[in-house]
C-alpha cells in the first residue's frame, strides 16, 4: 500500500478515536454526580449565584448539546461565557477562543487551549531529554552487557539496573533536589528557561536533574531490554554467518544486530516518549517545573472539568500520533514490513 494512503488512513482513524474519547470523557466528568459550576462559583456563592454560574458555563444544557458546542469550538473557535444574554449584557467581559478551542477554565480565568500551550514547551523539553539519556545511556549499556554475559561487568550493569528501577520517581527526584542541588551545591536549582532566550547551554542544565530523574527508571527497563534481545539476535543464522564470513565484531553488531533490535524497540521507545509528552505528573511537581503534569493535578485538584477535559484529549491526541509514526518507522528500519 502507498506510505501516503497509509498514513491518510491512520490519521482518519486516530480522528475517529479522539471524537470517542471526547464524548467517553464528557459522559465521565460533565454527567457525572458533582456540580461543576459549585467549584467554578466556589463555596460560598447563593443559589442565585450558582444558577448564573451553570448558565454562564453551559452546564444547564443536555450532556449532548454541550458536546456539540465544544465539538464546534475545536473545528470553528468559541465564545465565552456560553451564555449568550450574558455576552450582550457584557461584551467586555466575552473571551474569544480561537480553534482549537478546548474550552474555558475559570479557575485560571483563561482558555485552555493558552493554559497547554504556554506548559506544553516545559514538558516536551524535559521529555526529549530524558528521552535521549535513557535512550541513549540504556542501549549502550544494554549492548555490552550482551556482550559480555556471565561475566562481571554483565552482572554490574544489571545489578545496577534493578537498583534504578527499584527505587520510585519520587524518590530519586526528592534525593536529588535536596542533596545533589540544595544541599551539596553540586548543581544550580533546576528550573526550565526557554532554549531562545536562555541558550542551548542553560536550557540544558536547568533540565538536567529532573531529566536524569526521568531517565533512570525507563533506562533501566531499556538495559533489560535490549540485552535481551541482543542475546537472542545472536543465534540467528544470519548473525553466524556475517560471523563466517570474518566481519568485524563492531560491523556485525552496528549493522545487523541493531537493526534487528530496533524494531521492539522503537514501539516501546515511541510509546513512552508519548507518556511523557503528556506531562510528567510526579517530576514537574517535586521540580516545581509548571508544564502539563503539574497543571492537569491542578485541574483535579480544582475539579476544573474543561482543562481535565483538554489534558486527556491531548495526551490521546499525541499517543494516537506516537503510534502512526511508530508505524512509519517500522517500513524504514525493516524493509521486510509492509505497510496495509
Amino acid at each position: 500500500m502507498n506510505v501516503f494512503a497509509y498514513a491518510l488512513r491512520r490519521l482518519f482513524s486516530g480522528a475517529l478515536l479522539l471524537v470517542v474519547m471526547s464524548m467517553v470523557t464528557f459522559l465521565l466528568f460533565y454527567a457525572s454526580s458533582s456540580t461543576p459550576e459549585r467549584y467554578a462559583c466556589g463555596q460560598k456563592c447563593t443559589a442565585q449565584q450558582l444558577e448564573q454560574t451553570k448558565a454562564a458555563l453551559g452546564y444547564d444544557e443536555p450532556i449532548t448539546t454541550q458536546w456539540a458546542k465544544f465539538a464546534k469550538g475545536v473545528v470553528a473557535g468559541r465564545e465565552f461565557p456560553d451564555d449568550e444574554a450574558l455576552r450582550e449584557a457584557a461584551p467586555e467581559l466575552v473571551t474569544q477562543c480561537e480553534a482549537p478551542c478546548l474550552g474555558y477554565s475559570t479557575g485560571y480565568g483563561e482558555t485552555v487551549r493558552d493554559l497547554i500551550s504556554d506548559r506544553l514547551p516545559v514538558s516536551v523539553s524535559l521529555a526529549l531529554v530524558a528521552f535521549a539519556l535513557w535512550i541513549i545511556i540504556g542501549v549502550l549499556l544494554g549492548v555490552i552487557a550482551a556482550l559480555f554475559k556471565g561475566r562481571a561487568l554483565d552482572r554490574g550493569i544489571v545489578a545496577l539496573s534493578l537498583i534504578a528501577f527499584a527505587f520510585p520517581t519520587f524518590f530519586v527526584g526528592q534525593i536529588f533536589l535536596t542533596y545533589v542541588s540544595i544541599r551539596w551545591g553540586l548543581v544550580d536549582t533546576p528550573r526550565y528557561s526557554p532554549i531562545a532566550e536562555a541558550g542551548p547551554w542553560a536550557w540544558l542544565t536547568g533540565l538536567m536533574l529532573p531529566a536524569i530523574t526521568l531517565a533512570l527508571v525507563y533506562m533501566a527497563g531499556y538495559i533489560r531490554i535490549t540485552r535481551a534481545f541482543v542475546l537472542e539476535t545472536q543465534t540467528e543464522d544470519y548473525i553466524r554467518t556475517a560471523r563466517a564470513k570474518g566481519l568485524p565484531q563492531r560491523t556485525v553488531i552496528g549493522k545487523h544486530t541493531l537493526r534487528a533490535v530496533l524494531t521492539p524497540l522503537v514501539t516501546l521507545s515511541g510509546l513512552d516518549l508519548a507518556g511523557l509528552l503528556g506531562g510528567a505528573i510526579i517530576t514537574e511537581s517535586i521540580f516545581n517545573f509548571n508544564g502539563v503534569g503539574k497543571l492537569s493535578v491542578t485541574a483535579i485538584a480544582r475539579f476544573d472539568l474543561p482543562l481535565i477535559v483538554g489534558i486527556v484529549l491531548l495526551v490521546a491526541a499525541i499517543v494516537i500520533t506516537a503510534n502512526i509514526i511508530v508505524d512509519m518507522l517500522y517500513a524504514v528500519i525493516d524493509p521486510r514490513v509492509r505497510l496495509g
